[in-house]
């Protein structure tokens, strides 16, 4: 298995050095200098000239980027232009906040939707199925900052159940870390359960008309062992492959819900690095969330030998 994994963490390589590419590439891309937000309106051609030299701005893009990859791979991200600091600091100190949020955004899709999607195959045509369909069509349209800014408005701040804004970090308080996720974890993770939950009913529905199904039915197994140990499980791995997309969905997400619920995330580092063109930082960021969005394939591809013993992992 860790051969496999191994292998597979390989051969992902290729695609995280075009991502790379396309990480440093499309950042300058962004219209304006890095030099002239520094200086300000009101800097002369000679002073933008003598900055860009000084950041290395002014050499070929083939010689930056070589610069730079080579730097990352030894873990120099390299420096914010605005704050000077190592971005590999602010990504230690912000991105565990933006992986908590995905995280428990992910948690909540995950339960809710296989949740969700299993009551509502096992109930197919009644009235639990079809309230399961509208609320999985309603999830589908309702978009997550505007579920954030309702939680944050009536649970938060007017009932004062929960924080509406902040954050904790487990090693303060492991209560209070959990109390600052919830809110931001259901706003996150509403719209991905529903797809979950569609994706979960269908495949149930297709695996529970199977002969496999009627033949343990036959042999007198009891429907609930039936459908738990034999039916979810193979209906399972299309889900998983919708669980790595929409796993890969929290991370953009979770910016936004960040900055509804005053996190110090990364996504109000990167809005900020994007307005005032700290590219060095956007390229940093860009890039740690590609590898994390690599990963999490591989660990989704890796568990499909689990739920199919039939697929072949090398």
């Amino acid at each position: 298995m860790v051969r496999t994994f191994a292998y597979r963490l390989a051969a992902a390589v290729p695609l995280a050095v075009l991502v790379s590419f396309l990480a440093f590439g499309l950042v300058h891309l962004i219209p304006g200098s890095a030099s002239e937000t520094i200086l300000g309106d009101g800097a002369t051609p000679e002073a933008v000239a003598e900055l860009d030299r000084q950041l290395g701005l002014d050499r070929p893009l083939h010689e930056q980027y070589w610069n730079w990859v080579t730097d990352a791979v030894r873990g120099d991200l390299g420096r914010s232009v605005i704050t000077s600091r190592h971005v590999s600091d602010t990504l230690i100190e912000r991105y565990p906040v933006t992986l908590s949020v995905a995280g428990g955004g992910l948690l909540v899709a995950v339960a809710i939707g296989v949740a969700g999607g299993t009551v509502a195959a096992l109930r197919q045509g009644r009235l639990t199925d079809r309230l399961i369909s509208l609320g999985t069509a309603t999830g589908l349209a309702v978009p997550n900052f505007w579920v954030a800014v309702l939680l944050a408005f009536y649970v938060g701040v007017q009932l004062g159940w929960l924080p509406a804004v902040g954050y904790v970090g487990p090693t303060e308080s492991l209560f209070e870390w959990v109390k600052h996720l919830i809110m931001p974890s259901i706003a996150l993770g509403l719209g991905s359960a529903a797809v979950v939950a569609r994706q979960m009913r269908g495949g149930l529905l297709d695996v529970l008309d199977r002969p496999y199904i009627t033949a343990a039915r036959a042999k007198g197994l009891r429907y609930r062992r039936v459908v738990v140990v034999h039916a979810m499980k193979n209906a399972f791995i299309p889900v998983v492959t919708v669980i790595g997309f929409q796993a890969s969905v929290m991370l953009g997400g979770a910016v936004l819900v960040e900055l509804i619920f005053g996190m110090p995330g990364i996504g109000v580092q990167v809005v900020g690095a994007v307005l005032s063109q700290d590219l060095p930082v956007v390229q940093g960021v860009v890039m740690v969330a590609s590898l994390t969005v690599i990963v999490m394939n591989v660990l989704i591809d890796m568990s499909y030998a689990y739920f199919d013993p039939r697929v072949r992992l090398a």
